[in-house]
């Protein structure tokens, strides 16, 4: 198999913390040729260090996308932009990762779907979490029908006092949301995978802005202080999810909540033969799974923890990233579906424009 030709655009956190390392791992199946960011300088610096003899770096992405050789390209910018970016790519004829979530909202997921389908090209979405290993220990079991039938389950991203001080995480006009677009996407996206339920049928949602915009909310933040005057996204989101055959999922989400427990990129199933869980986040040492059942007339716990790394430092060849970047360049250079399919990532970002959308006209939202 050639190696495949890789163009980044987007070169801020995401990328340098999860993509470029992650791609440096898979040298002998892909070659990183081309970077693009609005900051020029942070593409060149990129380029210097993660590209090969001859790569070149942009400030128009639209630049990129005209190199004839650039077999994938890696969409690592801010939510609002993924969707015209990804749309020009797939018009390139290019294979696209974009970084999570798919869209900020259900109108400019659709157009991304609808030039995915008519280039004939691969596309995932960056939900690297489905790669942990106690995420794909629990798929496994609930793929094998041991959970029975999942009627019920909690999607849980629950930060304390974590509220990301740097970049655009504030923006709405560039994010189009905060904790429920940022991390909430995680928790629902492993959640339905779970399940196996990519029919929603309707959706009321609660938005909160309490504490980002009071004086003196900041203190304690992992991240330190936070700027009220730019904190233009909600603080929490949850949302109340009915599926077609009657199950019912809830999505809670926080940057910054008054809690005990923090919960993050974690779920809960009940399902008819069994319950599991899987605690992960700033409360949690390390990740667990946990399952819950009924054997020889007592209820039971059996707890499953795995070693792990902590994300995308000192990250090994088993690393959530690396994994998935190794399935994604394995299912462009031999024809194979990507793990993470766009219709399931489609489902996820319709159902986080729906709550935001119950919470703004106070009313369920019906999805078709």
């Amino acid at each position: 198999m050639k190696k495949l030709k890789i163009g980044i655009i987007g070169c801020g956190g995401i990328a340098n913390q999860k993509h470029f390392p992650a791609l440096s791992q898979q040298q002998d199946k892909a070659e990183l040729v081309a970077f693009c960011d609005i900051q020029v300088e942070r593409s060149k610096t990129a380029c210097e260090k993660y590209g090969v003899v001859g790569a070149n770096y942009y400030q128009d992405y639209h630049d990129l996308l005209a190199d004839p050789e650039i077999d994938i390209v890696h969409v690592c910018t801010p939510n609002v932009s993924h969707s015209p970016i990804t749309v020009a790519a797939f018009e390139a004829g290019k294979h696209v990762l974009c970084e999570k979530p798919m869209a900020h909202n259900t109108e400019a997921a659709e157009k991304m779907m609808a030039a995915w389908k008519k280039s004939g090209k691969k596309f995932t979405i960056g939900y690297q979490n489905r790669f942990r290993e106690e995420v794909r220990s629990l798929h496994e079991s609930t793929s094998k029908g041991e959970l029975g039938e999942i009627y019920f389950a909690k999607a849980h991203a629950l930060r304390r006092k974590a509220v990301p001080t740097w970049g655009v995480f504030p923006d709405k006009s560039q994010q189009g949301g905060g904790p429920l677009i940022d991390i909430g996407t995680h928790a629902l996206d492993i959640t339905l995978w779970m399940m196996d339920n990519y029919e929603p049928v309707s959706v009321n949602g609660s938005v909160f802005h309490k504490l980002g915009s009071l004086p003196g909310a900041d203190v304690g933040n992992m991240f330190g202080p936070w700027d009220t005057e730019s904190f233009e996204v909600e603080d929490s989101a949850f949302g109340f999810i009915k599926m077609k055959n009657g199950a019912t999922i809830f999505l809670e989400s926080s940057w910054a909540l008054n809690i005990l427990e923090s919960k993050e990129a974690a779920t809960t199933l009940c399902g008819t033969k069994a319950g599991a869980q899987i605690n992960a986040g700033m409360s949690f040492k390390t990740n667990e799974l946990i399952f819950n059942q009924a054997k020889n007339g007592l209820l039971t716990e059996e707890s499953l923890s795995a070693a792990g790394n902590i994300a995308y430092f000192e990250g090994g060849s088993n690393a959530p990233e690396v994994l998935e970047v190794k399935q994604w360049l394995d299912a462009v250079g031999e024809d194979k579906e990507p793990l993470v399919k766009p219709e399931q990532a489609f489902v996820v970002t319709q159902i986080l424009d729906a709550i935001y959308r119950s919470a703004e006209e106070g009313k369920e939202i019906t999805i078709n």
